[in-house]
């Protein structure tokens, strides 16, 4: 069965290659530029996974991710493991996500290997071992 990932990041070329090397893994991909956008595509569908950049215009990723789970909640879904990315170093963004308890925080540029290992170590568990 494919696995659903929520993709949320303003930058559209960012956007385009991660849904694309997601895509060539087999992940079906559906991309948001913001936080409402997300909200919307979480009501209408469910996803294995949320991966969302820090910065976005209007609300964070941090607050997205907050909004995204009083959703799951108020839906009675079930809970999504999330993966932060950001190419700023900021402590209290990074203190937050682990405050959130969030899967994974990226630091951009990422490389694709370390990317692609992290979405599988969460949405494929049992192929973990099998990577080498």
């Amino acid at each position: 069965m494919k696995k659903n990932i929520l993709l949320i990041d303003d930058e559209e070329l960012i956007t385009a290659s991660l849904q694309k090397l997601l895509n060539r893994q087999g992940y079906d991909v559906v991309v948001a530029n913001d936080v409402a956008s997300a909200l919307q595509e979480v009501r209408n569908a469910d996803f294995n996974l949320v991966i969302s950049d820090v910065r976005i215009p209007e609300v964070d990723g941090l607050e997205g991710i907050e909004k995204i789970r009083t959703l799951l909640k108020e839906s009675n879904k079930p809970m999504i493991p999330e993966v932060l990315m950001t190419g700023y170093a900021d402590l209290d963004k990074y203190e937050k996500a682990k405050s959130l308890n969030v899967m994974e925080y990226l630091y951009k540029p990422f490389d694709n290997a370390q990317f692609l290992a992290t979405v599988n170590s969460i949405l494929k568990p049992e192929e973990k071992n099998n990577d080498n």
